[in-house]
């Protein structure tokens, strides 16, 4: 039966139907909670009770909500209410890829940056051990800035449960195909975009996901399907015995585009490409990035050539269940490995509500530092690589914005109006100097600590020993600035990062600059962004309200050298006061918060990367038009 508008689902209440899923309706619906708008699908009733099936959906549910990508619709949660029980995810405005195609066909520039993007979410989940499996242009939307979102991950192998696999119920959402009874709501793959070895009713591995994306692919580049049928079995034979039109495809498709799509629809799963981390970088070469530029200072950068996919080059997705670090973990590519992992918060604790300072990471990644509440103090804690526990260190009440020494001996932070440090090892708590707000503090290989000493001030040095401070900038007020804040020492141990706040304007509209810690001299790098830290892949991680940005930059020359891509969305943060809750260790270990502060109350997720340095194209170095 329909809901009408205004039920409610638990927390949820139902706004107005969006139109029907693959599984059941699909509603828009109201996240009392946490104010938010979502997506609502109701599972059918066939399937909802069924104890057996639902038990393993809910399960496989629980896999989905781990992933955590900027072109993957999140999995919110599980909700069932009054006999009812529903998905919730993320809602995504803006039109299908199918909508898109049916006005003809994309543009090859548009189709590389589209298929990128899609590349990328494939890669995230296939790292994380979880098929797509229905991957198909109705499942796929374009946001009005060109950004994707691949909608159902995984959902395919929540509704089949487990002892299924065969062609039966990889045929049974077939748009030509009608089931009745218990093989009703199973999405296992529309016909057109089915692998060979799927339509046979072989189980499947990620190369069926690489077959349905260079389906995909070809559709968007020709406007048809690569294999299409006046019904189901004429479908299922194109797919086993015919062709793609291959003269159909645009004069300038490029020739590396075309063996991509030559690799991804070979019939035979042996001969396929195996990785779709492989056909990204492919299509990297050839461009394609839709990321947001910073703004250099003066001028703008010339498109000499995409240095910023060097870093997507580094990024996949792999899930390390229970606590851990990206060290050591096996991969096919391991100079590419992503872990995410929890920290769960000690009984009785909570992050504090404004999170100040959430966490720091060490230099070689063997710790990482935050700061948690247990109901009376809010103080730091340390969860070592080698510990499975998380532990209190003494010494830290109402500590905010720790950083680590770089032997990582000790712990720098703020309490009490003062910059403070802790031994790491015994305990010792040593007093600094003074210090009348917190926004950020780093500490260089020659002892030298970098710091913003209150509000409306330039930034400052100190010895680690403590003693006077000497000033390093000052902020220009006449020209707008209203701060200095967010420093990082760059590895040469020299130059720091800052970022420069400007009176009246939001923090999405601050610059980021550099300093040399040896002659006072500065200079702006780009504009829209705060807390730039540096990644030894070769970029600047920053972020962007809620967003996590990287743009290539070269520490020599202290220039950027490109366009800039996001690694992450929905990250924690305090956009009033420029806080984005993440940190970057000189290893190239990416560490954050994600999601809502008011919803961070009782567990505390930490995703870290590792950034390792990765190859450039070679080209020559972006120049000022």
């Amino acid at each position: 039966m329909p809901l009408a508008s205004g039920t409610k689902l638990g927390p949820y209440e139902v706004l107005a139907p969006i139109g029907r899923g693959g599984m059941g309706e699909v509603y828009k619906a109201k996240d009392t909670r946490l104010d938010r708008t979502v997506a609502i699908k109701v599972l059918p009733a066939e399937f909802a009770f069924d104890r057996e099936r639902l038990a393993r959906f809910e399960r496989e549910a629980k896999l989905l909500a781990s992933l955590n990508h900027p072109n993957i619709a999140s999995v919110h949660g599980f909700e069932e209410s009054d006999g009812v029980k529903a998905l919730v995810l993320e809602l995504v405005e803006g039109p299908t890829l199918a909508e898109k195609i049916a006005s003809g066909p994309i543009p090859v520039d548009e189709t590389i940056a589209i298929a990128k993007q899609i590349a990328e979410a494939l890669e995230a989940g296939h790292e994380a051990g979880v098929i797509h499996r229905d991957l198909k242009p109705s499942n796929v939307k374009v946001k009005e800035d060109g950004r994707v979102k691949v909608l159902d991950y995984g959902l395919a192998k929540a509704l089949e449960g487990e002892g299924a696999g065969g062609a039966d119920s990889e045929l049974s959402q077939s748009p030509t195909l009608t089931r009745q009874g218990t093989q009703v709501g199973v999405i296992l793959g529309t016909a057109a975009y089915m692998s060979p070895e799927q339509a046979k009713g072989k189980r499947v591995d990620k190369r069926a996901d690489i077959w349905a994306f260079g389906a995909v692919t070809y559709e968007m580049l020709t406007g048809k399907r690569a294999f299409a049928g006046e019904d189901i079995s004429d479908t299922l034979a194109a797919v086993l015995k015919t062709e793609p039109e291959w003269k159909a495809l645009p004069a300038e498709t490029p020739v590396e585009l075309r063996r991509i799509l030559l690799r991804c629809l070979e019939k035979d799963p042996r001969k396929r490409i195996r990785d779709v981390g492989d056909v990204r970088l492919e299509l990297e070469r050839l461009g394609g990035s839709t990321e947001d530029a910073p703004q250099p200072a003066t001028g703008q950068l010339r498109r000499g050539c995409l240095a910023a996919p060097a870093l997507g080059a580094a990024i996949l997705a792999a899930v390390l269940a229970g606590g851990g670090f990206a060290v050591g973990l096996r991969s096919r590519a391991p100079e590419r490995a992503v872990v995410r992992f929890e920290i769960a918060l000690p009984e009785g604790h909570s992050l504090p509500n404004n999170l100040r300072g959430a966490l720091a990471i060490a230099l070689d990644d063997h710790a990482i530092a935050f700061g948690a509440h247990d109901g009376t103090t809010a103080r730091l804690y340390l969860k070592a690589r080698d510990r499975a526990d998380v532990q209190p260190i003494a010494g830290t009440e109402r500590a905010a914005d720790p950083f680590f020494s770089p032997d990582g001996r000790w712990l720098g932070f703020f309490a009490d109006g003062k910059l403070k440090k802790v031994s790491l090892a015994d305990g010792t708590v040593v007093d600094l100097t003074a210090a009348a707000d917190s926004t950020g503090a780093d500490w260089a290989p020659d002892g030298t600590i970098v710091f913003p000493p209150g509000v409306s001030t330039g930034l400052v040095r100190v010895s680690s020993e403590g003693g006077a401070t000497r000033p390093l900038t000052t902020r220009d007020a006449a020209a707008g600035e209203a701060g200095h804040i967010w420093p990082d020492v760059l590895p040469d141990g020299e130059h720091v990062l800052y970022t420069i706040e400007h009176t009246g304007r939001p923090f999405e509209e601050a610059s980021i600059a550099v300093v040399s810690l040896r002659t006072g001299a500065s200079k702006v790098l780009l504009r829209g962004g705060t807390a730039a830290r540096y990644s030894p892949s070769g970029h600047l991680v920053y972020a962007r309200g809620s967003r996590l940005l990287a743009v290539p930059f070269d520490p020599k020359r202290l220039e950027v050298t490109g366009e800039a891509m996001t690694v992450a969305d929905g990250v924690a943060a305090e956009v009033g006061r420029g806080r984005t809750h993440f940190a970057v260790s000189p290893a190239g270990s990416l560490t954050f918060v994600p999601g809502e502060l008011d919803d961070l109350a009782k567990e505390l997720l930490w995703e870290a990367t590792m950034v390792r340095r990765a190859r450039r194209p070679p080209c020559g170095a972006a120049t000022p038009a």
